[in-house]
């Protein structure tokens, strides 16, 4: 059985650039965004329980109205829940299923921003926090999403702060852009497993 790495951390952390040097080495990452989006779109269970929950317009023409659902998403921490109570468990079945399917692999990855809120730890066997601090996010997340410093910081102050998630979590990767991420990647990779043949010792 693989062992599974989670990959958490804040809008602007630098979630995604980890899991694409993870890629490189070799370590399948599952994306929870991307297969979310996907899963919204195709699977008939999300379809028929959100069109009861919001109503056939939250399919209109057959396609996610996503600011409708958003409205409502957002609109109250129990539309969150209920939401969430629909979308969580296919999501939950659909990376088991991607790590059965990926079972010649020694490891595979998740990334989640909230993957601790969620409740995907049990889903993983350990949790790593891609950590900078708030003004470098701010700068990151500004420029990537073309979006005004007030929103990002809106968006920060939703999600569980950096402090409290570090108390979660079993390893942190600083990914400030000054400390260089392969040397701590590979800490991390050869702590969980120490006969990888496709990776490099880091003593070399």
């Amino acid at each position: 059985m693989a062992i599974k790495i989670g990959i958490t951390g804040g809008i602007g952390s630098g979630k995604s650039v980890v899991c694409r040097l993870m890629g490189v080495m070799g370590i399948p990452v599952y994306t929870s965004d991307e297969e979310t989006k996907r899963l919204m779109a195709t699977d008939s269970f999300i379809r028929k329980e959100l069109i009861a929950l919001l109503g056939k317009d939250v399919y209109a023409d057959g396609i996610l109205n996503k600011p409708l659902l958003a409205s409502y998403l957002f609109g109250s921490p129990e539309h969150a829940i209920q939401v969430n109570g629909i979308i969580h468990p296919r999501v939950r079945e659909d990376f088991r299923q991607w790590v059965r399917d990926h079972s010649a692999f020694p490891m595979v990855g998740i990334e989640s921003a909230i993957l601790i809120e969620a409740g995907f730890v049990g889903e993983v066997d350990v949790v790593v926090m891609v950590y900078a601090s708030e003004e470098v996010r701010v700068e990151r997340a500004v420029k990537r999403d073309t979006s005004s410093r007030e929103l990002i910081e809106k968006r920060i102050r939703s999600q569980m702060s950096d402090e409290e998630k570090r108390k979660q979590v079993d390893f942190v990767i600083v990914n400030d852009g000054e400390t260089p991420l392969i040397p701590q990647l590979l800490a991390l990779i050869t702590s969980l497993s120490k006969n990888i043949d496709y990776l490099c010792s880091p003593k070399k």
